[in-house]
């Protein structure tokens, strides 16, 4: 029987529903309006699309956007000088600064340089330290949106094996920390993991987020699990495919998240979840 699918995309959009009228409730308890800064630097197209997509599901969720986009040639002093200025803003609850950045900025300066209590993507050292402590301010957008995933398939995670396949600060540690947090036993995979199929078969829940398409084969999945795929890739023919090779796995699997429409709206969901916990916190309303 084919696995149950779960849909980020409806999910995302049952986020978005009520964040706006939490959004309103701000407005009409505190006269606050949550405020989001974007940050883009050059002329990357897909950094471009990415930006206008999240910007689209702020206006959805009643988040006010302070839009910068600066050229390629702006210097690490001036993008520095803009994040100071931003991070003393009241208007602003979060600040986001789009990935790539042109070579000659550094990219660990310009997000340290942003205010943890802004960090909406939640890749600051601080807020990755609050969440080691299991405190966290910010939970970076990604991981948090696969654990909402698994919670919306009425999964439990307690008690669960979880296996994350890929190590990145990003994502999978993260992750691993958010499931260890919810009593799952967690096992972190990567490139130097000895036997991963045996590995990954011994999954309640499968994470996947090593950037390599239809990577995981039906062989590698336990029957019954969860299967979340994180990855964004491109077939030679242009189409999108996630890291989990999806229609074999799909017969094995309990549930399963597709690419696109899985993942990747849930975590510009928690970007605005994030944006609007920073401005109840603002209000004194955390």
């Amino acid at each position: 029987m084919a696995a149950q699918l779960i849909d980020g995309k409806a999910l995302a959009q049952q986020v978005r529903d009520r964040l706006a009228q939490e959004s309103a409730d701000l407005l009409t308890k505190k006269g606050i309006v949550p405020g989001l800064a974007t940050i883009l630097v050059g002329d990357d197209p897909a950094s471009h699309v990415y930006v206008k997509n999240k910007q689209k599901a702020c206006e959805m969720a009643g988040i006010y956007v302070d839009d910068h986009k600066l050229p390629a040639t702006t210097s690490q002093a001036d993008l520095l000088a803009l994040i100071e200025k931003k991070n003393a803003d009241p208007k602003i609850h979060g600040i986001l600064v789009q990935l790539p950045l042109p070579k000659h900025i550094d990219s660990k300066m310009i997000l340290e340089a942003v205010s943890p209590f802004k960090d909406a993507d939640g890749f600051h050292p601080y807020n990755f330290g609050r969440l080691v402590e299991g405190h966290p301010v910010f939970e970076a957008c990604t991981p948090k949106g696969v654990i909402k995933m698994i919670e919306s398939a009425g999964v439990t995670i307690e008690g669960k094996r979880a296996v994350v396949v890929g190590r990145s600060n990003i994502v999978g540690k993260p992750l691993a920390l958010m499931l260890l947090q919810r009593n799952a036993t967690v096992t972190i995979c990567h490139s130097k993991t000895k036997d991963l199929p045996a590995v990954c078969r011994e999954a309640d829940l499968l994470l996947v987020a090593i950037g390599k398409a239809k990577f995981v084969t039906a062989d590698m999945v336990r029957e019954g699990a969860v299967v979340i795929d994180v990855g964004t890739n491109k077939t030679p023919e242009g189409k999108l495919c996630g890291d989990v090779d999806f229609e074999p796995v799909k017969q094995k699997a309990g549930w399963i998240s597709p690419v696109p429409g899985g993942v990747g709206p849930m975590t510009i969901a928690m970007l605005l979840e994030n944006t609007v916990e920073s401005a109840k916190r603002s209000a004194g309303l955390k």
